[in-house]
């Protein structure tokens, strides 16, 4: 008996394991189909490393990308391009970058030996083949900033995915349609002033392209009077008698706390400082790429006593910020 129901136990496990056979192999074929389509479904992939050199062409490289590029600025707000010196995160990167963009004429030395696994675009230079002056500040002058916004719109075109290339091209022509309409409104403010006024008295030579562009006199007192950023003593009545000559009313400045030179050079002249720096180096603190250069000619306007705008102003801001 017991001998039976061995055997008939050994029988039932045998028929157990073979009805399961098909259930098994169904579940591994599943397990499989699984696994291969874990495989085969990509990952979100990470968005593209853009390193900016100074803040106007950061703004205006960030908004261009909009989002779809992780955008990095080296120069905040009110740092020195001619003196900044690359740290070691900048350089850490830069190495993982896909694109660094800077503005070259030798505006920031030490961007000449930038070494990125991405392509370096001295967007400057591609913007303007033909200038051959010594003043590096091409975006004072927005025809240029329109430029330099085509430039940065085709390099950033090859490193954003291809779904992000269309709205791309759309924010480039609306950045294009704000800088045309900037650089009109800049020519209306510099017409309210007598052409006998529209001379800009700094420091040094930072507005040149802007200069050219609306017909204004640049006099930048301490680049051909000072030794090492000195005013040399025989130089300071040259500068007394061009600067009075010159029709201006305002010294402009670029610190809200003028040097030394700037306050003899205000004193011997009779010339106020404005309360109001320029900004040339960048943009200023909370502002972007427009809002400042509104910012500089209302300054400019107001402080050779023309009218400026300010509506106009906020509405081209508006529009500007609104690019997405």
């Amino acid at each position: 008996m017991l001998a039976r129901d061995q055997v008939l136990s050994k029988m039932i496990i045998i028929l157990i394991k073979t009805s399961m056979r098909p259930v098994l192999a169904r579940s591994a074929g599943v397990s499989l189909a699984l696994a291969i389509g874990a495989a085969v479904v990509p990952a979100h992939a990470a968005q593209p490393v853009v390193v900016a050199v100074d803040g106007t062409l950061c703004d205006l490289t960030k908004t261009l990308a909009a989002g779809a590029a992780s955008v990095t600025c080296l120069i905040p707000p009110g740092g020195d391009p001619h003196s900044y010196r690359l740290k070691p995160s900048d350089r850490s990167q830069i190495a993982k970058s896909d694109l660094v963009l800077h503005i070259g004429f030798g505006l920031t030395p030490s961007a000449k030996k930038l070494k990125s696994p991405g392509t370096v675009v001295a967007v400057g230079e591609v913007a303007l083949p033909s200038y051959g002056g010594s003043d590096p500040h091409v975006w004072h002058d927005p025809a240029n900033s329109a430029a330099m916004v085509r430039v940065i719109s085709s390099s950033l075109a090859p490193v954003l995915p291809a779904s992000d290339r269309a709205a791309l091209q759309q924010r480039t022509a609306r950045a294009v349609a704000v800088l045309q309409a900037l650089q009109s409104w800049e020519a209306k403010q510099f017409s309210s002033l007598p052409p006998a006024q529209r001379v800009l008295v700094t420091d040094h030579r930072t507005y040149s392209h802007l200069a050219d562009r609306f017909g204004l006199v640049e006099i930048a007192m301490l680049d051909s009077h000072t030794t090492g950023g000195v005013l040399r003593p025989s130089s300071l009545k040259t500068i007394t008698q061009e600067v009075k000559a010159s029709g201006a009313k305002t010294i402009f400045s670029p610190s809200a706390s003028p040097n030394k030179t700037l306050r003899r050079i205000s004193k011997a002249t009779g010339l106020p400082i404005a309360s109001t720096p320029l900004y040339g180096e960048g943009i200023a603190a909370g502002r972007n790429a427009v809002s400042t250069a509104t910012l500089n000619v209302c300054t400019i306007v107001k402080g050779q006593g023309g009218s400026c705008d300010t509506a106009g102003a906020n509405a081209l801001n508006a529009q500007w910020s609104s690019i997405r």
